[in-house]
């Protein structure tokens, strides 16, 4: 009896977490997109006040703060150097080199970009990198030392390296108190998961928890017609992105890590975090100067972001197939058959057991 109600639970659940995962970027996509159409057509129904107001429209900057706090508590100071190395050439490849080529470009066009796409957008598009995609491509066909690299992601998926060039380039007005107060959650979080593992692993799930309802609240601010106008933007220069900032990261590998075959991994960095879509918002919270451009740079940066997540593998598992690489590490080949292994005794004992306690309870 027990089982039938179980099996018809399991029938009647929608699967809403694990629809939008299947989506890439889509447990920010989805629910941004959702808060713009609220926002854009029914947006007084959530302006009514007291906790609805404040959890669907103005919950977003501390869900953001939460989450970089969390993100800090993942960064641990025991990190190897091989990793180090690694994580510090996808940090350079990825973040750095692109920042710069933005900076220098808005230096010579202005805040306005170019082809309506914004230096603010150019610049949140190309400095960071979506740590999800890369842990699972790594996870496949990486090893230790590229799995580990994720920690890069940790530092440049947020709004602080952006922050940081538009600051030191004097294209936004952003005080070094800001930019220090930007950073204080990431290492606080830092100190406090060095100092104790536990909350290190209580704040595992806190992502997954808090994106999509910061995400609605960002989205809520997101005219649509911004979206239609900007996203297409955003799709074409993603399909730029991916190739270009990947490349960077390739050279890295192959030149600086020397990774031979292995170095097409470097092409599955070349992404925008999910996470990066609320950084537009950040900045022009911190300097009103861009509080113009935010709208239609939200929508560019989604649409870069569910393109990349895209292509950006196809990419890497195309490169590395072409130099025989496209096979598991060997940690990865060694835990795969030491799990198969140990799975058909494992099933056999359980179905047996199960067997046996099915007939003594009927």
């Amino acid at each position: 009896m027990a089982k039938d109600v179980q099996e018809s639970r399991r029938r009647i659940r929608v699967p809403l977490f694990d629809g939008m995962n299947r989506v890439p970027g889509g447990l920010m996509l989805i629910p941004l997109i959702l808060g713009s159409i609220i926002g854009t057509f029914f947006m007084p129904a959530l302006e009514i006040g007291s906790f609805t107001t404040a959890l669907f429209v103005d919950s977003a900057l501390p869900l953001i703060a939460l989450l970089i706090f969390a993100t800090g508590t993942q960064v641990t100071l025991r990190s190897t150097g091989p990793v180090l190395a690694h994580a510090g050439t996808i940090l350079l490849m990825k973040s750095l080199v692109p920042a710069t080529l933005v900076i220098l470009l808005g230096l010579w066009v202005g805040l306005d970009g170019v082809l309506g796409v914004s230096i603010l957008a150019l610049l949140v598009i190309l400095d960071n990198s979506n740590g999800g995609l890369w842990l699972a491509f790594t996870g496949r066909y990486g090893d230790k030392r590229d799995r580990g690299a994720y920690m890069a992601s940790a530092v440049n998926d947020g709004p602080f390296i952006s922050m940081l060039f538009l600051g030191v380039s004097g294209l936004a007005d952003i005080p070094i108190l800001a930019l220090v107060a930007a950073i204080i959650p990431f290492f606080l979080g830092m100190l406090v998961g060095n100092l104790d593992d536990k909350w290190r692993n209580i704040m595992v799930p806190v992502p997954n928890i808090v994106i999509p309802f910061f995400a609605f609240a960002l989205g809520t601010g997101i005219d649509l017609t911004a979206v239609v106008t900007g996203g297409a933007q955003g799709l074409i220069v993603g399909l730029i992105a991916a190739p270009f900032t990947g490349f960077l990261v390739y050279l890295g590998y192959r030149f600086m890590l020397r990774r031979g075959v292995k170095s097409g991994l470097g092409f599955a960095a070349g992404t925008t975090a999910g996470n990066a879509i609320a950084t537009p918002a950040v900045i022009a919270e911190i300097d009103s100067t861009f509080a113009p451009y935010v709208a239609d740079a939200t929508a560019q940066v989604a649409a870069s972001a569910l393109i990349t997540a895209i292509i950006a593998p196809l990419i890497a598992s195309y490169v590395l197939k072409r130099n025989g690489a496209l096979e598991p590490a060997e940690d990865v080949a060694e835990a795969t058959e030491a799990a198969t292994a140990t799975e058909a005794p494992t099933e056999g004992t359980g179905s047996g057991e199960g067997g046996s306690t099915g007939e003594t309870r009927e």
